[in-house]
């Protein structure tokens, strides 16, 4: 190889390199802000219309039919 090509490989080296640890430091610093910030604590939209109004944590009537057996002749 050339001098010129070592040069030109060493400068595309440096700035993969470069932008590589640029993205790096910038995704870190973004997660650690992400992490700082307080939860955004908003209404969840109920997930089905009855369950309007029932509060989270509130105890529902549930209703499991037990299988019945089926007597042997």
């Amino acid at each position: 190889m050339s001098d010129i090509a070592v040069i030109v490989y060493f400068i595309g080296f440096a700035m993969v390199a470069g932008a590589t640890f640029a993205f790096m430091w910038k995704m870190t610093s973004a997660s650690l802000e992400a992490m700082n910030k307080p939860i955004d604590r908003r209404r969840i939209p109920a997930p089905h219309p009855e369950m309007e109004g029932v509060k989270y944590g509130e105890e529902l009537l549930v209703f499991t039919q037990e299988k019945e057996e089926e007597e042997l002749d």
